[in-house]
């Protein structure tokens, strides 16, 4: 059974930093590509980040270029996403996602973790 577990979320103050991770089991972690997919209030699924399976190359959405880091442990089957200078709009329901597609709700996702970054 596939299974990604997010955790890390929490209330954080604009300007802040958090660090979500993703522990995966139930398939070879370390021959996937891993994403970061998140859902705001009244707002669609949207893509975050994705690295490939030695960590090169990360992608990033525009609006959180440059304050957000992907990172995988293929060693711990965990992918991470250091967040830093937090803005309210990137309040969300953050999941983890195996693979990536443009379509991201096809995404195997896990049940995910909620940021919420106050003003």
């Amino acid at each position: 059974e596939v299974q990604l577990q997010a955790s890390g979320g929490g209330l954080v103050q604009t300007g802040g930093s958090l660090t979500l991770s993703c522990l995966v089991s139930g398939f070879t972690f370390s021959n996937r590509a891993m994403s970061w997919l998140r859902q705001a209030p009244g707002k669609e699924l949207e893509w975050v980040s994705t690295i490939y399976t030695d960590g090169s190359m990360p992608h990033y959405a525009g609006s959180i270029k440059g304050r957000f880091t992907i990172s995988r442990d293929n060693a711990k089957n965990t992918v991470y996403l250091q967040m830093n200078s937090l803005k309210s709009e990137d309040t969300a329901v953050y999941y983890c996602a195996r693979d990536w597609t443009p379509v991201v709700s096809r995404l195997v996702r896990g049940q995910g973790t909620l940021v919420t970054v106050s003003s």
